[in-house]
């Protein structure tokens, strides 16, 4: 039962594979997957109150893990489901598309359970692979082109960042002699604010902030997003930042406020840069996809700042508002993914009326932008609450301060897509009909965006029992 999650995406891969080599209709292909989807949600939530080690203390599975594993599997299915036309995926390769899904996903699951470099590292790898192929087998014969160049551009920075963290991790194990993660917080404490410590934590985080696409690790994102199929864009833009913030808290809380100021420093400086630079560049977007993808950029920077307390309250606000973000930006993909004639790119101009042509979408899209621009009585309202609340408590007056003018930069151009939504006369007069599947997954996402909004406290307590997993 301490590896069902894992054990049950392995039978799911094979299962997959098994099919891909067949000639298979392309609907069966999709049924499959997303019953198995289904599946591996089970197994998820059957997981939940597991404890234990595996692989020799390399691999933890505790209430932390298996939360966010529910999650990585929750979201999975989100995207299977108003993802199931693949309209924008080779029509050739959908079986060989999903098998690279549940690899990915997989190695999500592990990373957010390894406790041991060489763990992380294979976790990492596992997961990013995966993603990277994913990318070019977007459908070519539209007015998309450069699919290749994303996923060649994916594929390069992401070696590139992941050389960089394992040079990183060469430098901790010639420190500490260990590869596990709490024996190497435990050596480092005597030699912290040595230069080839401070690098060596420098140079891991950079694997870490690269999948959470964190300033200066960011540069990925624009070309991807927009590149990426809108189905693998909603799952690059959602499922990879649950395992890096996992990862990320464990790292963080395992450092501690005596040996981490160095960390506090970097993390303080990523996080104001994060959040300006997304912001403001998200400002001039045309390309909904890419204004998400900037926003994201701004959105990992006041995640950062809950990780700046240093206190489990701190790591239960960050748990919080990830959960909150992943919903929110599930809630937009999947209008994009609805609205997108054969799998195209979507515009913000393309949405003019929306609201007459599919009033669910449009209110999908308004509450999920609404949501994400900070407005009550949505979660991100209250996420945001939570995050600077707890780190006025610290005194970051100044960092609180950049945050709030921060959130008014993203009430502009978000709100400027609901105005096109509902304020601007068709360009087109075709209705668009979400299928069955899809319209009761908004109404889902539309529930929890709401009720973490208005009942945010049952699922602070919630985070918080996980967060004291690990504490």
């Amino acid at each position: 039962m301490l590896f069902l999650p894992e054990l049950t995406l392995l039978g799911s891969g094979l299962i997959i594979f098994l099919v891909s080599l067949g000639k298979a209709e392309s609907d069966t292909v999709k049924n499959i997957a997303l019953g198995l989807g289904a599946c591996i949600l089970i197994a998820a939530v059957m997981g939940l109150r597991q404890q234990g080690d595996l692989f020799f203390n390399a691999y933890r599975v505790d209430l932390f893990s298996q939360v966010f594993k529910f999650l990585v599997a929750a979201s999975m299915l989100a995207v299977l489901i108003f993802g199931r036309k693949l309209a924008s995926v080779k029509q050739d390769v959908h079986a060989e598309y999903y098998l690279f899904l549940f690899s990915g996903v997989l190695g999500m699951m592990m990373l957010v359970s390894s406790v041991d470099l060489l763990a992380i590292f294979v976790s990492l790898e596992l997961s990013s692979f995966a993603v990277y192929i994913m990318v070019p087998m977007r459908d070519d014969t539209g007015a998309i082109k450069f699919q290749m160049e994303a996923g060649v551009k994916y594929l390069l920075f992401g070696v590139m960042a992941t050389s960089i963290m394992l040079f990183g991790m060469s430098y901790i194990y010639g420190l500490t002699g260990s590869t596990h993660l709490p024996v190497i917080v435990k050596a480092l404490s005597s030699f912290s604010h040595q230069p080839a410590a401070v690098a060596a934590v420098a140079m891991v985080l950079a694997g870490f902030f690269y999948k959470l696409a964190i300033f200066p690790f960011h540069f990925w994102v624009p070309d991807i997003y927009e590149g990426a199929a809108n189905e693998t864009t909603a799952f690059i833009s959602s499922v990879p930042k649950l395992a890096a913030v996992a990862l990320l808290i464990r790292l963080v809380n395992l450092a501690g406020v005596d040996q981490g100021q160095t960390l506090l420093n970097l993390l303080k400086v990523c996080a104001v840069l994060s959040m300006f630079y997304g912001n403001l560049s998200a400002l001039v977007q045309k390309d909904l996809k890419r204004m998400l993808g900037f926003s994201g950029i701004a959105h990992a920077g006041f995640v950062l700042l809950g990780l700046l307390t240093m206190q489990a309250n701190g790591y239960a606000n960050a748990l919080y508002y990830i959960m909150g973000y992943v919903v929110m930006n599930l809630a937009c993909f999947l209008v994009i993914c609805s609205v997108a004639k054969d799998g195209e790119n979507i515009l913000i101009e393309d949405l003019s009326g929306l609201h007459k042509r599919s009033p669910l979408l449009a209110i999908t899209l308004a509450v999920g932008l609404f949501a994400l621009a900070g407005i009550p009585p949505f979660v991100g309202f209250m996420g945001k609450f939570y995050i600077l609340v707890g780190a006025l408590k610290q005194d970051y007056i100044l960092l609180v301060t950049l945050a709030a003018i921060n959130t008014a930069i993203a009430i502009y151009y978000y709100l400027s897509v609901v105005r096109v939504t509902y304020c601007s006369n068709p360009a087109q007069q075709e209705t668009v009909e979400p299928r069955m599947l899809t319209t009761v997954t908004a109404l889902i996402l539309l529930t929890i965006i709401v009720a973490m909004g208005v009942q945010p406290q049952r699922f602070i307590d919630f985070a918080q029992a996980a967060i004291q997993s690990i504490m």
